[in-house]
C-alpha cells in the first residue's frame, strides 16, 4: 500500500465482508489516484495487514467490478451528484462506485443494507460530513437500480 491509502480506525465487530469493502475502497482509492491496474491494486491489497480476515471473492468481485464497471456506475450516480465526478473526493468517488455496484450486481444484498455499509465506510474512511452526502446520492440511487425492493420497502 502506499501512504496515501487511508486507513480506517479499527472496529471490533467488523464482519469479513465489511472488512472486503474496506480493503475494496483502499484498493479503489489507489486506482483512481495512482491510475494503477487492477491486479496490481488488488495484488498490493491482498499484502496488506488483516486481509486474511476479510471475504476475499467479496473484495475482488467488488473491486474488479467497479473498476471495470466504473463508466457506467459513474453514469448511474451523475445526475444524482450536486458537482462532476472529478470533483468528488477519492473516498466519495470510491464508495459511491462501491455502493452503486453493489446495488446493481448484489441483489441478494439488501438496499438498505448496501447504503448502510457505505455511509459506515465514509464515516471512517471520509471527511466529516461525507457520510452524509453518500447517503443522499445512494438513497436516490436505490429506486433507480432497485425500484421494485425500494417500493415494497416504501409500502410497509
Amino acid at each position: 500500500m502506499t501512504d496515501k491509502t487511508p486507513h480506517a480506525n479499527p472496529s471490533k465487530n467488523r464482519t469479513p465482508r465489511h472488512r472486503a469493502r474496506e480493503f475494496a475502497l483502499q484498493g479503489l482509492y489507489q486506482w483512481l489516484l495512482n491510475n494503477e491496474d487492477a491486479t496490481t491494486v488488488v495484488n498490493n491489497i491482498r499484502a496488506a495487514h488483516g486481509f486474511e480476515k476479510a471475504d476475499a471473492d467479496h473484495f475482488a468481485a467488488l473491486l474488479y467490478g467497479a473498476i471495470k464497471d466504473s463508466v457506467s456506475l459513474r453514469e448511474a450516480f451523475a445526475p444524482l451528484i450536486d458537482r462532476g465526478v472529478r470533483e468528488l473526493s477519492p473516498i466519495e468517488h470510491g464508495v459511491l462506485l462501491i455502493g452503486a455496484y453493489e446495488l446493481k450486481n448484489n441483489l441478494e444484498i439488501p438496499y438498505r443494507v448496501v447504503i448502510n455499509e457505505a455511509v459506515e465506510l465514509t464515516k471512517s474512511f471520509g471527511g466529516i460530513d461525507g457520510h452524509k452526502y453518500v447517503n443522499g446520492v445512494l438513497d436516490k440511487l436505490a429506486p433507480r437500480l432497485r425500484g421494485e425492493e425500494v417500493a415494497k420497502d416504501t409500502r410497509r
